[in-house]
């Protein structure tokens, strides 16, 4: 199976230090949709990790990260893909969970839910926390230049063999050519 995981916010869409709190806030990176409908059409399955602690900040509930998944579903659908599956965190960054990425234990529930094993899988994350999580499961990292990713780029613990794109349609390009 062909299966890529992407962190959500600073990835697929604009990220915000406010927190992405509303479907009017969530905004698609120019060439995320098409870069996730071309992924789909070369057999990729696309699945989201994504850390949304604003749910245990009390700054939106469970409906409205329906609602905002809903529009993201919807304007990945009108650009000709689909993700398959999205997997969030929920709890504050205090928290001590295992879902939380660095932990990997969003990603452990991914290679179980598809039956799968995640050596090689390409993760996409614009932080630290994407490519540590990532990696502590086998995945192969690659870092995205969006939301965070110029910061995190910067940083001089970056995990050997981090791949470096732009954005995510420059990593479609890459694992396509």
């Amino acid at each position: 199976m062909k299966l890529i995981i992407l962190d959500r916010d600073g990835v697929i869409n604009h990220d915000s230090a406010m927190f992405i709190k509303s479907p009017d806030e969530w905004r698609p990176i120019e060439g995320s949709l098409a870069a996730i409908a071309k992924l789909n059409q070369a057999g990729y399955h696309v699945v989201i990790a994504t850390n949304q602690s604003g749910i245990g900040r009390g700054l939106f509930d469970m409906d409205t990260l329906n609602a905002i998944h809903e529009k993201m579903f919807k304007l990945v659908t009108q650009a000709g893909g689909r993700i398959d599956a999205v997997f969030f965190c929920p709890h504050s960054a205090d928290s001590t969970c295992g879902c939380r990425k660095p932990q990997p234990g969003m990603l452990r529930e991914i290679a179980q839910r598809f039956n799968t094993d995640l050596a090689g899988v390409p993760v996409v994350g614009d932080s630290m926390r994407d490519l540590i999580a990532g990696i502590s499961v086998g995945c192969q990292p690659f870092l995205v230049l969006t939301g965070k990713g110029q910061k995190t780029a910067q940083d001089p613990h970056l995990p050997e063999g981090t791949r470096v794109f732009a954005d995510l349609a420059a990593v479609a390009s890459f694992l396509l050519s």
